[in-house]
């Protein structure tokens, strides 16, 4: 089954109508804001927590396993498409809700995901109130996002993925965020949220540039196959990969860059590198680098340190899934046509990292 065909024409057009709409979607929320008041008046989502870093460093499985604890909230399927207005948006469509069926996600890597999936859709927030951002070809980091108006949006969005994410059996405090993106804004958001946290995974790089190379090549065939996948990954803000590859450009690194070509190894391993050099710069005790290799190999005390670094109030049930971390697979990777001084200073760089790692 195609991407496309996932979605009835119905769904496409409401799909396309709610990602030209922000502006609309933003003023929906305040009127949502007075709907919802008493709902959301007891409501806190204290504490958030976002798990960022380059995709296929293990955020989702990350994100996964905390929101199995039962103590936070997220995004899920079922707030698409107008997800700036997600109480709205529910009340609308909860009387139509449809099973959640199980099937792959577009990166075709074996995790399945259904209408009640936890996901990455608040880059969305992101583009709406900082656009000037998204360039034709990258995305430029943030050092501040000091905004009123955005923080006020931001922190009121949050309580409304808690009290939507709350029921009789479940009653999550904490807003969750696993958002690729969120790597490029660690120079400002520890600031404006000072009682968050964030984990922020990393992989070998050699492999890991190869996973993020295979992606990218999946997904410029589905662009080229299929339209709607393009225009929807664009619309909630994934630029990763495919024909809307954007790359955050750290420290002006897309200029200096000696591969130009997104198809090719070389290029992954600049990027991996940029990235990663700018992270252990920011690192303090909010935010922490997670090695996912040691986390797999030692899994039960690797989510017994996550569960103490985030303050979770019930820390065992973060600690019992340790038998759903899998060890990535590994791949034989052509490294001939990469530059020796690169591969060196990518290693070099994976040392460092690892010195930082919690675990």
């Amino acid at each position: 089954m195609s991407f496309e065909n996932r979605y009835s024409r119905t769904d496409r057009t409401l799909h396309r109508l709610a990602f030209s709409s922000g502006g609309l979607q933003v003023a929906l929320a305040d009127i949502e804001n007075q709907i919802y008041k008493s709902r959301l008046e007891d409501v806190t989502a204290e504490r958030p927590v976002f798990v960022t870093g380059l995709p296929r460093a293990g955020t989702t499985i990350l994100l996964n396993l905390l929101v199995q604890t039962g103590q936070f909230a997220a995004h899920t399927y079922r707030d698409m498409p107008f997800l700036l207005c997600p109480m709205l948006w529910q009340g609308l469509t909860g009387r139509f809700r449809v099973s959640s069926e199980q099937r792959e996600r577009a990166h075709g890597d074996g995790i399945m995901v259904g209408e009640d999936s936890p996901e990455a859709f608040e880059e969305i927030i992101w583009k709406q109130f900082w656009p000037e951002h998204y360039g034709d070809d990258r995305i430029d980091p943030w050092s501040e996002c000091r905004d009123p108006e955005f923080l006020d949006f931001m922190r009121e969005h949050f309580r409304k993925i808690v009290a939507l994410r709350s029921s009789s059996q479940i009653r999550p405090s904490r807003y969750l965020s696993k958002n690729n993106a969120n790597i490029a804004r660690l120079g400002c958001l520890p600031g404006v949220l000072p009682d968050a946290k964030f984990l922020v995974p990393f992989r070998e790089p050699v492999q890991h540039a190869s996973s993020l190379l295979k992606q990218h090549l999946a997904f410029l065939r589905m662009h080229r196959e299929d339209g709607f996948a393009r225009d929807y990954m664009a619309g909630i803000g994934h630029f990763d990969f495919g024909a809307n590859l954007r790359p955050i450009n750290f420290d002006g690194w897309l200029d200096r860059k000696h591969t130009n070509d997104a198809k090719t190894l070389s290029f992954w391993l600049e990027y991996w590198l940029a990235t990663y050099e700018n992270v252990i710069g920011r690192l303090y005790d909010k935010v922490q680098l997670l090695s996912y290799a040691g986390l797999v190999a030692r899994a039960s005390d690797g989510l017994g340190w996550v569960a103490a670094f985030l303050e979770l109030d019930s820390p065992d049930e973060l600690s019992k899934q340790a038998g759903q971390l899998r060890v990535p697979r590994e791949h034989t990777v052509d490294v001939r046509g990469v530059d020796r001084t690169l591969l060196d200073a990518v290693q070099d760089l994976y040392a460092r990292l690892e010195r930082h790692s919690a675990f």
